[in-house]
């Protein structure tokens, strides 16, 4: 017996046949609603990745804030100007990223990243015991000391105070732990040196991390800056990255500006002040929480003690007092 047209007997089998269908994906809504609600699924989330005091999540503001995305991609969204940081932390590890978010503009030397891991407490935000072991865990930071330390980028320097810049190094701890499905994709660039000899060009050999740090220190060492301390002082100042929290001159950024400080009265956290001498600026370089500057947390600034020699601080020190002329 077959259904005709108005035939009323062929409907019950009909709704009952849609009534099923209903169910089913009604049962099947339920399902996905709860799974979805399962706290990970295995996935790395937000709140199991910390730095220091700050989370994923407050990173991820930041990021957003300063319209990161305008420039670079996480997991290939966003745009292309920059390159993809989904596994920047992965492969360059905390102290790199610390210390080339400040001063953007220019990639980090060895002594600069050599500085983020002068303490326990840096080195334990690492993982690591030394700054060897930190090249080997994170070879992508040794690679770019390697190739590109203390070179010019293509990235300006964006204001960012140092809590921005440990919140995003959170957002970026977290990203690199996602699951990508393997985003970003390899790329393959076949053999350079080869590639290069054809188009009648040559790579010169790479240094190795070390090498970087002699021939980004050989420039202070000159026959020229060695004769004058202010020279060397300047270029000791920039191997070491002090310029990603200080200006030349007056300008606060995250930390004081050096125009005219020497000599001047410097008020501090507890209500007492100091003169700015060749005394308290060789205490500031190598025990900065020693006096701490009002309107400053203790802790900001890194102490240099054991990575500077005597005379290397000494030229730094007249340096500083180059750029404040006010004469003790």
């Amino acid at each position: 017996m077959s259904c005709t047209t108005g035939d009323r007997s062929c409907d019950v089998p009909r709704r009952r046949g849609a009534l099923l269908v209903l169910g089913f994906m009604a049962v099947v809504f339920v399902l996905l609603s709860v799974f979805s609600f399962v706290d990970s699924r295995g996935q790395a989330t937000p709140d199991q990745f910390e730095h220091k005091t700050f989370t994923a999540d407050d990173g991820k503001r930041v990021f957003q804030a300063y319209n990161c995305m305008g420039c670079h991609t996480i997991v290939g969204n966003g745009a292309y100007f920059g390159p993809d940081l989904t596994n920047t932390y992965e492969q360059a590890g905390p102290a790199w990223l610390e210390a080339f978010l400040p001063s953007a503009g220019r990639w980090p030397t060895e002594a600069a990243v050599r500085t983020r891991l002068n303490t326990p407490e840096q080195l334990a935000n690492a993982g690591v015991g030394s700054f060897d072991e930190y090249l080997q865990k994170y070879p992508g930071a040794a690679e770019r000391l390697e190739r590109r330390g203390g070179q010019p980028t293509d990235m300006p320097n964006l204001p960012f105070s140092q809590d921005e810049v440990d919140k995003l190094v959170a957002f970026m701890k977290y990203t690199a732990a996602m699951n990508t499905e393997g985003w970003p994709p390899e790329v393959r660039v076949g053999d350079l040196n080869r590639r290069l000899a054809l188009a009648g060009r040559s790579v010169a050999p790479a240094q190795t991390a070390t090498g970087a740090h002699e021939t980004a220190t050989s420039a202070p060492e000159s026959e020229a800056a060695a004769a004058d301390p202010v020279e060397r002082g300047k270029g000791l100042v920039a191997e070491h990255g002090c310029i990603a929290c200080h200006t030349t001159d007056s300008k606060r950024t995250v930390g004081p500006g050096w125009g005219g400080l020497f000599g001047s009265e410097v008020t501090l956290a507890d209500g007492g002040s100091r003169v700015a001498d060749r005394d308290y600026l060789v205490e500031s370089i190598l025990e900065p929480d020693a006096d701490i500057v009002e309107g400053y947390p203790p802790g900001l600034m890194p102490t240099y003690e054991g990575l500077l020699d005597q005379d290397e601080v000494d030229a730094m020190v007249e340096y500083l007092v180059s750029l404040g002329a006010q004469e003790e």
